[in-house]
């Protein structure tokens, strides 16, 4: 497997850990969206969250929430915020953003639908 995070996991590739424990790792990132920027790794490989059990989920969202406390008292931020992406490291991943009020940072660009009937659609097929 050629995973830069299992790398990370296995000390192959250096890394700044900030939290580790037995399920997840938790280091900054190096191309970060503000100073200060985590990512919290699964130990376990797994490409997607909807891949990774349940019970990985659940520990992982308690380590982020833990880890976003210290980074909001450590930094002296005013939120941190939580982000999966997921497609850029086929590795499950959550981003931990330590965010500013008016710090000018993009969130993204909404979309719009063209009808209440294009939305309902896009309902209809989720709830299916």
């Amino acid at each position: 497997m050629d995973c830069i995070f299992c790398k990370i996991i296995k000390n192959e590739i250096p890394s700044v850990k900030v939290y580790e424990d037995s399920e997840s790792l938790a280091f900054m990132d190096i191309q970060p969206m503000s100073k200060g920027h985590v990512l919290l790794i699964s130990k376990s490989h797994h490409q997607w969250m909807t891949d990774t059990p349940d019970e990985i989920i659940r520990e992982i969202f308690v380590t982020a929430k833990n880890i976003m406390n210290k980074i909001k008292t450590g930094l002296s931020c005013d939120y941190v915020q939580l982000s999966i992406v997921g497609k850029e490291v086929p590795h499950f991943h959550i981003h931990l953003i330590p965010r500013f009020m008016n710090d000018g940072l993009a969130t993204w660009t909404p979309l719009t639908y063209s009808s209440k009937d294009e939305i309902e659609g896009y309902a209809e097929k989720i709830r299916q």
